[in-house]
């Protein structure tokens, strides 16, 4: 636990549930980082958010019939991050290092979406059995841009490149580049659009999700809010118009919430650019989360 004691400070507690660590399953912390930002700016204040809005709401899910006060919960806090965004992917991987060497889930609140190199790089030998699942409007599969090769729109192609995870899936995708969909088409990194789910229905994409990640015996879940459509969270750092519903992001995520499940993020909020409504969904999106990953381990081990 070295790394998470010299790296994390205490603050205002995720949903104001709070087990030791000892005893808790599960292990909330924030990266308050936005550095690289190229648009908005403000994520670094996401985290605090997030937590704001996490007290003030329900914690029962009608969806998994948990309540999430049954949770064994603990936040150690936020990392110190700097500007420095190297240091910041760094400590992001010790610590979750530190929580997966304790038997322990990471959940993780961004901060902007780099931050899950970091994450990534955390999942050491896991990382060659690891799906790796993307809710995003965006690829982030640049090789450089405003001529760096670290931000938030090149990160996963350095996840691909550097961690190399058994396998990429992006889902909710409507903004990209041409020389990501090519860098895509080669690597092997797979995506369904915003319009395939929105078209098809999210039964049939969910289907296919699931029989592309049969194979993989973990897998890691990160949320950009900004697959939503600006109509459910307008805080996000690169809003895009056509994204999907909050309904349409849980029918799709919490089937994978399984026992499977190694751990997951939710990044990008910005709670300036609104009254805290995207921040509530940030919440709900993990509170929702959160109950149906315990729902899969009360029935495994029954």
């Amino acid at each position: 636990m070295s790394y998470l004691e010299l790296y994390t400070s205490q603050t205002n507690i995720f949903s104001g549930v709070q087990k030791s660590f000892q005893e808790a399953k599960y292990i909330v912390f924030g990266v308050p980082f936005d550095a690289t930002s190229t648009y908005r700016t403000g994520a670094r204040f996401g985290p605090s958010a997030i937590r704001q809005a996490s007290q003030n709401i329900e914690t029962y899910s009608f969806r998994s019939g948990i309540d999430l006060e049954d949770l064994a919960l603990h936040d150690v806090g936020d990392l110190p991050t700097s500007t420095n965004a190297e240091m910041t992917i760094e400590a992001t991987q010790h610590v979750v290092e530190d929580i997966w060497a304790e038997g322990k889930m990471p959940v993780v609140l961004g901060g902007e979406h780099t931050i899950n190199l970091g994450v990534a790089q955390g999942l050491g030998a896991k990382a060659a059995k690891t799906a790796v699942v993307s809710f995003d409007a965006h690829l982030d599969l640049r090789s450089e841009f405003l001529g760096s090769t670290l931000s938030h729109t090149t990160f996963m192609q350095l996840i691909n490149e550097k961690v190399k995870p058994a396998k990429i899936i992006e889902v909710g995708t409507r903004s990209a580049g041409k020389e990501e969909i090519a860098y895509a088409k080669s690597a092997g990194v797979e995506f369904f659009t915003a319009q395939q789910i929105i078209k098809k229905g999210y039964e049939e994409v969910a289907e296919q999700l699931n029989e592309r990640l049969g194979s993989y015996d973990c897998l890691y879940l990160t949320v950009d809010l900004d697959v939503l459509d600006p109509a459910f969270a307008p805080a996000v750092q690169n809003p895009e118009p056509e994204g999907l519903s909050t309904t349409q992001l849980l029918d799709l995520i919490l089937p994978l919430c399984t026992e499977r499940l190694v751990g997951f993020d939710v990044v990008e909020l910005v709670p300036t650019y609104d009254q805290g409504v995207s921040a509530t969904v940030a919440a709900k999106v993990l509170f929702e989360m959160l109950c149906q990953t315990e729902k899969f381990k009360i029935k495994k081990l029954n």
